[in-house]
């Protein structure tokens, strides 16, 4: 017979039936099912992932400070002088900064701060811009591009 899809199957004693343990003396892995008797891997599958050989646990040992909120923006920030990086004219937005490595990971919004000097003519989107940065880009002769988040779409706006 052909291999085809259709036809594959493993070879003879590929797989093993599982062990059906707890299954009385005559098995010969019934009662404590191979797992000795007492002690912490009788009780329970592995260690708990934080478990520390009894000692108090670094969550523990630990102060709990301020308030972390679970639902707080992340913003990205960018100074001017990143910005001064790139070719006159160019288009500077979200992915043009992550080609370049000036921001990474998950953030909600990218805002760009006025640390530095802007010489070069650039349009720049994002989803704030601090005021002298704004001020500098104007002044270079750019223009600062505001993205609103709509709908869950970034949708450009003239600012």
């Amino acid at each position: 017979m052909a291999d085809t899809l259709s036809n594959l199957k493993k070879p003879e004693g590929a797989t093993k039936p599982k062990t059906r343990l707890g299954r009385g003396v005559g098995s010969g892995l019934g009662k404590t099912s191979g797992r000795g008797q007492k002690g912490q891997y009788a009780r329970r599958a592995t260690f708990k992932p934080y478990f520390e050989g009894g000692q108090t646990p670094m969550q523990r040992r630990l102060p709990k400070r301020g308030f972390n909120p679970h639902s707080a923006t992340i913003v990205a920030e960018v100074n001017l002088s990143t910005l001064e990086n790139f070719a006159a004219g160019a288009v500077v937005d979200v992915a043009a900064l992550r080609a370049r490595g000036y921001v990474k990971g998950k953030f909600d919004r990218l805002k760009i701060l006025g640390n530095g000097e802007l010489t070069k003519k650039l349009t720049v989107s994002a989803h704030s811009f601090s005021k002298s940065a704004a001020e500098k880009i104007a002044k270079a002769g750019g223009r600062t591009v505001l993205l609103g988040v709509l709908l869950g779409g970034d949708v450009p706006s003239e600012a």
